[in-house]
């Protein structure tokens, strides 16, 4: 018995630069490889969960989850096994829904891949939780994992909610697994699956995605250990400050509460702690001469896309009309057709970075 649950970042306008980036990778043919992989995951084991949640511009509904009753009325096919069908339209016409729901005239917004990992670890937790005192929890969910499918970039304001659920996932010992499908590494994604014992890889080859899902993400953990799975080379642990929301390389820790600060300040804002004049002092003078660029990310970056390039609107409804129809579902027949680590000075002394192993306040 195994339990999967799937993060499906699906905001349409990265989703439109994915359609026109070379190799080209629609949402179509995106889905196709993901139903496929899902299916694998059910056909397992008969007792296998799933749950299928996506990350939409400022919403994150549940998709599909392997609890629902199966509706009577399906389409009828003596060649499909029943529980594939569902599972296809149920995440075609939800996603479908969702899409057609999004209005051209609303201000753009970033996807919601915070909210929708809080929701898979709620849901998990929910299933842990034994039905009789006297049974365990591991005994009622082994190794539940979570899945992540990212097309976005990194947003510095996530990088609190993302840390406070990687500590969520270690305490619940969810493995978090990462498929950057496009766009640039996500750092605050890397860090999250080198946290929990999972996998992160970087797609090379879109166009082979279901290969990439079924060697590497479809076995569960304990199978992992015999087998050569990818691991990262690097990983990036560079923080978001708590005042600007950048990505730093040299930043300033306050000695009460572990906040990040991109500069020495006289008061912590977190709590409200004041340091000497002498430490500040002491601090500029330590600051390098040349400091490195804070890297920023705008939920508006637009990955292989050049500054000043005009990218055509992206309508969330022509998306959805592109997935599929009720009588054409996305299918696997569809899918050959087409750190550095970073160092800190404490604010009240010179100490080792706590790095992400520290809960932020």
């Amino acid at each position: 018995m195994s339990h999967l649950s799937v993060v499906l970042d699906l905001p349409p306008a990265q989703w439109h630069r994915s359609a026109r980036h070379d190799p080209p990778l629609a949402l179509p043919d995106f889905l196709s490889h993901v139903l496929v992989f899902l299916n694998a995951h059910i056909a397992n084991n008969a007792e296998n969960s799933l749950a299928v949640f996506g990350a939409f511009p400022g919403t994150s509904p549940l998709l599909y989850s392997s609890a629902d009753p199966v509706p009577a009325r399906l389409p009828i096919d003596s060649n499909s096994y029943p529980s594939f069908v569902h599972l296809d339209h149920a995440v075609a016409r939800r996603v479908t829904a969702v899409l057609d729901s999004l209005g051209t005239d609303r201000a753009p917004e970033p996807s919601a891949l915070v909210g929708a990992i809080t929701k898979a670890l709620c849901y998990v937790n929910r299933l842990a939780i034994s039905p009789s005192s006297a049974a365990p929890a591991e005994h009622v969910l082994p190794d539940p994992r979570l899945l992540i499918l990212s097309v976005s970039p990194d947003l510095a304001t996530s990088y609190i909610p993302i840390m406070n659920s990687v500590f969520s996932a270690q305490k619940l010992k969810v493995t978090i697994d990462v498929c950057q499908v496009f766009g640039p590494d996500t750092v605050f994604l890397q860090q999250a699956a080198h946290l929990t014992g999972g996998s992160y890889i970087h797609l090379e080859r879109r166009d082979a995605l279901l290969q990439y899902l079924i060697m590497a993400f479809l076995p569960p953990p304990p199978i992992r250990k015999v087998l050569a799975v990818p691991t990262q080379d690097k990983v990036d642990f560079r923080a978001a400050c708590f005042c600007h929301k950048n990505i730093v390389d040299i930043g300033f820790v306050c000695s009460v509460c572990l906040s990040i600060f991109c500069q020495p300040v006289p008061v912590c804002s977190t709590c409200r702690t004041k340091f000497p004049i002498k430490t500040l002092q002491r601090l500029n003078q330590s600051r390098p001469l040349l400091p490195s660029t804070p890297r920023s990310t705008s939920p508006k970056s637009s990955p292989g896309t050049p500054a000043g390039a005009r990218t055509a609107p992206t309508n969330g409804a022509n998306l959805a009309r592109s997935i599929s129809t009720p009588n054409e579902l996305p299918h696997s027949s569809n899918i050959g057709s087409r750190n550095s680590n970073g160092r800190s000075h404490s604010m009240g002394g010179s100490v080792t970075n706590p790095g992400p192993s520290e809960a932020p306040r």
